[in-house]
């Protein structure tokens, strides 16, 4: 196994217009190398389209966020999912920032999610903190259409879970101005439907979530090493796909790989938009082709056993 303090500092070098390949065997330990050279690949089984941290608002800058570029970023990234043929598209959460109103907040999500929406296919939305500033979860779901912030589905022989991290240590969920940023937990109900539906799985599963269940501190979720546990007592999951600290990131931990996004608001102009499209191959190797700030990862599995 790699050293993880030299990992570190390779993984730094290599970050910047490389991809960072992880060799893994999902069911008996994985080690890792770094290459700069992606090599030949047969065509992907599933592209999903990937972005996190809009943060959209009809408003002036606030330090580094543009929260007004993430129009055209948005129609960027969108254009690009359909060239590519994406199966499905998934945000990340902070699709909008906060605002002091309802109402302001249910415009911005309005605009935001006209341009998301003309992605002609499957959208999906993880709900982040900003998201639920002012709106409650109820609110958060009229707007984008979805009848839960957790939940499941399949796509071929893959297995993807959207998980939500909205709530406070005490099991109460964000929403109404009712939380701290930075107090961030999965409850016992849903590690519990976690537990049941990983179990229930057929297939290889990679998950979905705003908050990072990678480390400690105000951007992770406070309770991440037991919900780290039931991911890898499934054995199921290949890797966790998240956001909120705007910025590219990548750990392993327990055999699962655990990558983190930037985010699409931070910088003017399109020339700093970020999102990506993830390429889901047969034999369970996760490629993810970041653009203009969106790193690039090859995670790849040699598949020993079918789950």
């Amino acid at each position: 196994m790699t050293d993880q303090k030299d990992l570190q500092t390779s993984r730094r070098a290599f970050l910047s217009g490389s991809c960072l390949f992880l060799l893994a065997n999902p069911f008996i330990g994985r080690t890792l190398r770094l290459t700069a050279d992606d090599g030949e690949k047969t065509d992907p089984v599933l592209r999903i389209g990937l972005l996190t941290d809009v943060h959209y608002a009809d408003k002036a800058p606030t330090g580094t966020r543009y929260h007004r570029d993430s129009i055209p970023k948005m129609q960027e990234a969108v254009s690009k999912f359909h060239d590519a043929r994406c199966n499905f598209v998934v945000e990340l959460g902070d699709f909008i920032d906060g605002a002091e109103a309802t109402s302001v907040e249910i415009r911005n999500f309005r605009k935001i999610e006209a341009e998301f929406a003309a992605f002609r296919g499957e959208r999906h939305h993880v709900v982040g903190n900003h998201c639920v500033w002012t709106l409650t979860k109820k609110q958060f779901l009229e707007c984008c259409g979805q009848k839960q912030t957790y939940y499941s589905m399949n796509h071929g022989d893959f297995h993807f879970v959207v998980l939500d991290a909205c709530f406070r240590k005490d099991g109460v969920p964000y929403g109404a101005r009712g939380y701290d940023w930075a107090d961030s937990s999965i409850p016992g109900e849903e590690r519990e439907w976690l537990t049941a539906d990983l179990s229930a799985a057929s297939k290889p599963t990679v998950a979905f979530i705003h908050h990072r269940l990678d480390i400690t501190g105000a951007y992770g979720v406070k309770n991440a090493p037991d919900v780290r546990k039931i991911l890898e007592d499934s054995a199921k999951v290949l890797a966790v796909f998240q956001g909120h600290n705007h910025l590219n990131d990548h750990k392993e931990i327990g055999g699962i790989h655990y990558t983190t996004l930037a985010a699409m608001v931070e910088g003017a102009g399109k020339e700093n938009n970020a999102y990506g499209i993830l390429e889901v191959f047969a034999d369970w190797t996760l490629r993810l082709d970041g653009f203009k700030k969106m790193a690039k990862y090859s995670l790849e599995t040699r598949k020993a056993a079918r789950v």
